[in-house]
């Protein structure tokens, strides 16, 4: 099985690129644009994790 076809592999592989990116070496704007891509990416990962729905305390309100 191609490990690309597996799901999470795209957001896997964005957030593994913003981590690696050298934040040092941009300015203000780009700096803050690269950390809040990472905080989104890291929600989205835990939200879409498949034991995620397992291992929250969170409640729906109807």
């Amino acid at each position: 099985m191609d490990p690309r076809d597996t799901p999470g592999y795209r957001l896997h592989r964005a957030l593994s690129n913003l981590n690696s990116t050298d934040i040092e070496q941009l300015d203000g704007p780009d700096r803050k644009r690269i950390a809040e891509a990472t905080t989104l990416l890291e929600q989205v990962e835990l939200l879409t994790r498949p034991s995620a729905s397992e291992e929250t305390d969170a409640t729906v309100d109807s």
